[in-house]
């Protein structure tokens, strides 16, 4: 049993949060940006909130963190409250926010520099996959402090594997998210185009699901792109916010990615049409106007 804190309860870290304590019976604290989210959570489950993040670091063995984009992960660790002014040495700080790996660089830095260890921790599996405990962790760092947070973390992941120093965890969240853009435009393509050739959508999916066209993508998806139906999931703005950082590294280091930029402006008008908050599966809606 370890004293851990959570900071960020948005979709991902409130039932990411609730793990840490239901199975891992683990001493939480939270800290959430608006206040009446933390207090819904200590509602929910056993653990205390604490005003900043500040407070909800201090004393703590590992502080995890889920929020927005690298400017939200700054303000709780760097700002005027932030975490590591309360961090004390030999804590671990867990970063689960997708964000650029040179922020993770960055602050594991930082951290070394005060006397604690940091890992850059994204994850992929979306809202159902942080419900239901069964999230991917793909982590940067190093061994030891991995080695102490990896039992923590499989309260609410089924796979945490530690793929290199500082920054891999980002890295490889950045390949996971160039892998489903362009998986997700060829599914929304092979539906449209399914639906015009007049074919049977169940019996298609059926079939060809059992051979290499099968993914995760067409198992939980086809039937709500098939029938136009958004209203859940990974959102559209978060996946653009996702491939922003992916093409912003490419840059930096001259892979080219002319899919992922493809798909990228696919998804701004999505978001012109008013699907910002739409699933990413929306892509499907372009091609059936």
């Amino acid at each position: 049993m370890a004293k851990v804190a959570f900071l960020g309860l948005g979709v991902m870290g409130y039932p990411m949060a609730g793990h840490l304590d239901k199975k891992g019976q683990h001493e939480v604290t939270v800290y959430n940006r608006t206040a009446s989210k933390a207090e819904a959570w200590t509602k929910e489950y056993r653990g205390r909130r604490a005003p900043t993040p500040r407070e909800a670091a201090a004393d703590q063995d590992v502080v995890f963190c889920c929020v927005g984009n690298d400017a939200d992960l700054r303000e709780v660790t760097l700002g005027d409250r932030g975490a590591f002014e309360a961090m004390r040495k030999g804590a671990v700080f867990v970063d689960h926010t997708t964000a650029s790996a040179e922020i993770a660089r960055e602050l594991q830095a930082d951290a070394h520099k005060r006397g604690f260890d940091f890992i850059d921790a994204p994850v992929s599996g979306g809202q159902a996959g942080a419900v239901n405990g069964v999230l991917t962790v793909m982590c940067g760092g190093e061994a030891k402090p991995f080695s102490r947070v990896e039992p923590i973390i499989t309260a609410y992941a089924r796979t945490c594997t530690l793929l290199g120093p500082a920054g891999s965890g980002q890295l490889a969240k950045m390949v996971n998210q160039i892998c489903i853009a362009g998986l997700v435009q060829g599914l929304a393509e092979g539906i449209h185009f399914a639906k015009r050739a007049g074919l049977d959508i169940e019996a298609l999916i059926a079939t060809i699901s059992k051979g290499a066209a099968q993914s995760w993508q067409m198992e939980n998806r086809y039937k709500t792109m098939t029938a136009g139906k958004f209203d859940f999931g990974f959102a559209v703005n978060w996946m653009r916010k996702d491939l922003s950082i992916c093409l912003a590294e490419a840059r930096r280091n001259g892979a080219h990615l002319p899919v992922s930029a493809l798909v990228d402006q696919f998804y701004s008008q999505v978001q012109k049409m008013g699907g910002g908050r739409w699933d990413t599966s929306s892509l499907i809606a372009l091609l059936d106007r």
